[in-house]
């Protein structure tokens, strides 16, 4: 069964390939001859573009898995701060706060920290709701 579901997914693959190769064949020959002059292609040559193409401009896809880019909508920085306790949290920005003071422009941007960071719990953020 599962040698099936390879096969499938791998005729599924090379038919959506001949599929992309030939769409880029006939819009490179319906648009570049036309507008810059150039020579129409033939089907091998618009494979062999689109291979050059993901080779210079878009990789494998590999990348963006393996520096952890694709992780959805996680927001890894919030969801720390939403397990952080009240106390954590404004050590945190006490840290913080002393981190970038005297940094130059980082710290001189904010005329007030007390007014940026707050000083008390209720000026700490919280989860907002969906309305």
């Amino acid at each position: 069964m599962k040698t099936k579901k390879h096969l499938l997914h791998l005729l599924l693959g090379l038919a959506v390939i001949a599929g992309v190769s030939l769409v880029v064949m006939l819009l490179w020959n319906w648009l570049i001859p036309h507008i810059f002059g150039g020579l129409a292609i033939n089907y091998w040559q618009a494979l062999g573009l689109l291979v050059l193409s993901r080779i210079l401009l878009g990789g494998w896809g590999w990348h963006w898995r393996r520096f952890g880019h694709h992780r959805g909508d996680h927001n890894l920085i919030r969801e720390k701060w939403m397990k952080m306790s009240p106390e954590e949290r404004k050590e945190l920005i006490n840290k913080r706060r002393e981190f970038l003071k005297g940094r130059g422009r980082a710290y001189k941007h904010f005329e007030d920290w007390n007014e940026f960071f707050g000083d008390s719990d209720a000026d700490i953020p919280s989860e907002k709701t969906n309305e």
